[in-house]
């Protein structure tokens, strides 16, 4: 697979002052290591996951890598180019999205905004207004292409934000949090249109998020960053499937009699209803499943991993 970033022992640490330290020499500092030596690739075509708690260096990473920020040793390839001596001609293969920081003006329609992010990335009029209208069919914001941001919804901003990121048809995109405050429906057509621009533009994309769902409905890998240093890399199936020794099964029932089992902890209980957590170290699934089938009475049954929220909060805490 063609590769789109590649970092090899990226280190940055920041000195910052201690509160109530002055003295006469001054004020004492102390430094804090942002980014701890992490190496890591992504190929083209790639939607990466990289999560971590906050304090976990992800912004300085993504900072190093655009260019904003310089290592303090290491080095970053970004498009087979070095993002702080190229970081002008680079800055035309890159497309950001921040979910809490908005690039379209407050008081103009989303027209405009495009428009004048055609001209700063040297787009002709005519490439401007293709692009645009290839970009409305697509995000489906015809509706509200015209009208002030103000006065979209945030669902509606965050689609034309997309939409501001993708004129002038960048390699790699750079998704923080493009899903936060929105609700159940938003966040799936947002989710839909971040799996649709990577399957049909072969755009890599690049998030950062705390929202599980993010991670689980969009990403097939997952980077976990903690204190620096990256703690886990590997498929989201992974995480889910082999990270947590657990498996939860949830049963509907004609109503048998409660049962105790070893290893297994019940979650919630109802009159034709049972889920529990089965502790893969102290019982077998094949066990668990022979006890519950022998007591009769069952009507469908259903296996699933831990929650990816239980997941990656085992990761953040050292227990993976």
């Amino acid at each position: 697979m063609e590769q789109v970033l590649r970092v090899d022992a990226l280190e940055k640490t920041f000195r910052t002052r201690i509160r109530g330290s002055e003295s006469r020499r001054g004020h004492r500092m102390r430094e804090i290591r942002a980014v701890d030596g992490i190496s890591f690739s992504v190929g083209k075509g790639e939607i990466l996951a990289f999560i971590g708690p906050n304090g976990a260096g992800k912004s300085t990473t993504i900072k190093l890598i655009t260019g904003i920020l310089y290592p303090d040793s290491g080095s970053v390839s970004l498009l087979g180019g070095d993002p702080h001596r190229n970081r002008k001609e680079l800055s035309f293969e890159i497309g950001t999205v921040f979910g809490q920081k908005s690039q379209l003006w407050f008081h103009l329609p989303p027209v405009d905004s495009f428009r004048l992010l055609g001209a700063i990335y040297h787009l002709s009029a005519k490439q401007t207004e293709k692009r645009i209208q290839e970009l409305t069919e697509e995000f489906e914001i015809g509706e509200y292409l015209h009208q002030p941001v103000r006065k979209l919804s945030l669902g509606q901003r965050i689609r034309c934000e997309i939409a501001a990121s993708l004129i002038h048809s960048p390699a790699i995109l750079f998704l923080d949090e493009p899903t936060i405050g929105l609700d159940v429906i938003a966040r799936s057509k947002i989710r839909d249109l971040i799996r649709r621009i990577n399957a049909e533009n072969d755009v890599t994309i690049f998030l950062t998020s705390h929202d599980a769902g993010d991670i689980e409905k969009i990403c097939r890998r997952a980077m976990v960053i903690n204190r620096g240093r990256i703690v886990w890399d590997g498929t989201v199936g992974e995480m889910k499937y082999r990270l947590l020794n657990k498996r939860v099964i949830d049963i509907r029932h004609d109503g048998p009699e409660r049962c105790v089992i070893e290893g297994v902890r019940e979650l919630k209980r109802t009159d034709y209803s049972l889920k529990l957590e089965v502790d893969l170290q102290a019982r077998s699934l094949e066990d668990v499943l022979g006890m519950l089938l022998k007591g009769g009475g069952i009507q469908d049954i259903a296996i699933s991993p831990p929650p990816m929220e239980e997941i990656i909060t085992a990761i953040y805490r050292g227990q993976i």
